[in-house]
């Protein structure tokens, strides 16, 4: 009993109590700063979900996507925070944080060159979906590979192409993304006619068809402009090709690109238009004129009668 009451005298009542305080002072600042950082991410998703819904995206994806990023910031914060807070509380102790911060140093150093790949990936996968480059049910091509996209995280993009193969992507190596399905897209198209024919005339034709299929009531709906005829693009080889595009809606360009072309094909049929097909003449020259030349310019040939 002693020895308990002759260490509670040596004890600095005065210190031990200023540090309990700074102590206490340290956790609710680093409760507050956690507060506001909620209070601030917790806005921000409800900006990124509100954004999405404006661009179109599925209000399900749009908040998934949000979630996810806010999640990730809030994890990095609370660890950058805490550990702060930690290695402070360590120092009012009397404990000497140098070493732990060199050895977090060198462990840092030694898991970035081990794991750069991942790093790189999972940054490049947080600013890929921050920017909302690509959307889940989007139409891309990716560093040249086409599809649809299933699934965009951290660290991947997952596309399925029309052959349902699945291609993953780490966010990491993607070098180029190309939308087709952003806000709108295009049925471009390059219709061939024969050189005889009025091109005037078959801008109109084509012009009718697209009226026809803007006031359709099943693909009307998936078309957001009036067609447009570029005019004559090229003189091909045995065509006169014309050029035009037709704005829809994202992802329906091919639906609508199939019907307008079935639709020209029967126009064309009903107003005598002639889609030109290859010809090829072979010639065999003066010297060598075609076979069944030769047989009928033939002598017959004559008889022994002397037999």
């Amino acid at each position: 009993m002693d020895l308990v009451l002759e260490y509670f005298e040596q004890v600095q009542w005065d210190d031990l109590i200023f540090s309990t305080l700074r102590i206490l002072l340290i956790l609710v600042m680093a409760w507050a700063v956690m507060y506001a950082v909620r209070t601030a991410l917790s806005r921000m998703e409800r900006r990124l979900v509100e954004r999405g819904k404006q661009q179109g995206d599925i209000p399900s994806e749009a908040s998934k996507r949000a979630e996810t990023l806010v999640r990730l910031l809030r994890q990095a914060v609370m660890i950058v925070v805490w550990v702060m807070a930690l290695l402070v509380i360590l120092n009012e102790f009397g404990v000497s944080v140098t070493p732990i911060l060199a050895s977090a140093g060198v462990l840092g150093l030694a898991v970035g060159f081990g794991a750069q790949n991942l790093v790189r990936d999972i940054i490049s996968g947080f600013f890929f979906i921050l920017e909302n480059q690509v959307r889940v049910g989007d139409v891309v091509v990716v560093n040249g590979t086409g599809g649809l996209v299933e699934s965009i995280n951290f660290r991947t993009l997952v596309l399925r192409d029309l052959e349902g193969k699945v291609h993953i992507f780490p966010n990491g190596t993607i070098d180029a993304v190309t939308n087709l399905t952003r806000e709108w897209s295009a049925y471009v198209f390059d219709i061939g006619v024969a050189y005889k024919e009025d091109t005037d005339r078959v801008v109109g034709i084509l012009k009718a068809v697209g009226d026809e299929m803007k006031a359709d009531p099943e693909y009307g709906p998936s078309i957001i402009e009036d067609m447009e005829i570029f005019g004559v693009d090229r003189f091909g080889d045995s065509a006169v090709v014309i050029k035009g595009r037709i704005k829809t809606r994202p992802i329906k360009q091919w639906y609508v690109g199939r019907e307008f072309l079935r639709r020209v094909k029967y126009a064309f049929d009903a107003q005598g238009v002639e889609i030109p097909f290859p010809h090829r003449t072979l010639y065999f020259g003066e010297a060598s004129p075609p076979f069944l030349a030769r047989m009928l310019n033939r002598e017959p040939a004559s008889t022994d009668t002397d037999q």
